[in-house]
């Protein structure tokens, strides 16, 4: 549906789309966010477990996931509260590609930290509708085969570079 979360696409897949929305924009303005850039759009200025703060109690207000979705799909998006910065569904409904490879953190503070630089897969992050609480807090990630598209719970979100 129109409403709904892309889902069941691989990271190449998406890239193929990025390709051609590009080319159909005349430019290279769109494109995945890195890891980092997803989560400093999903904190929104916070430091929290979630965009909205440390209590758990009030996650069922802003996400889609196993506690109010018992159906266990995806649901449309912008039902639930947005983020500070006016962002719907960072956390939860779909887990959502990034474009950096999945690697451990360097040490020390970063500012805008880039991904390794190679890998086997690729990260996504958010949590999705049918996991617990815990994988739809702002730092968490996760990873999966830039190949597979076999996952109802894993979308993406666009990042417009113009």
């Amino acid at each position: 549906g129109t409403s709904l979360p892309v889902e069941q696409v691989s990271w190449e897949d998406v890239q193929g789309f990025i390709e051609k929305l590009n080319r159909l924009a005349g430019n290279s303005v769109y494109r995945l966010p890195t890891e980092a850039e997803w989560e400093f759009a999903c904190r929104a200025g916070t430091t929290s477990h979630w965009s909205f703060g440390n209590d758990e109690s009030q996650l069922r207000e802003y996400a889609w996931y196993w506690i109010n979705n018992m159906q266990r799909v995806t649901k449309e998006v912008g039902q639930k509260r947005a983020n500070p910065w006016g962002l719907h569904d960072m956390h939860g409904n779909v887990w959502e590609w990034c474009q950096d490879w999945y690697g451990g953190y360097s040490d020390g503070s970063q500012v805008d930290p880039m991904g390794v630089s190679t890998g086997s897969s690729r990260v996504l992050r958010g949590g999705f509708f049918g996991g617990g609480a815990l994988l739809t807090r702002s730092a968490n990630r996760d990873d999966c085969k830039p190949s597979n598209r076999n996952n109802n719970n894993v979308g993406f979100r666009l990042l417009r570079v113009q």
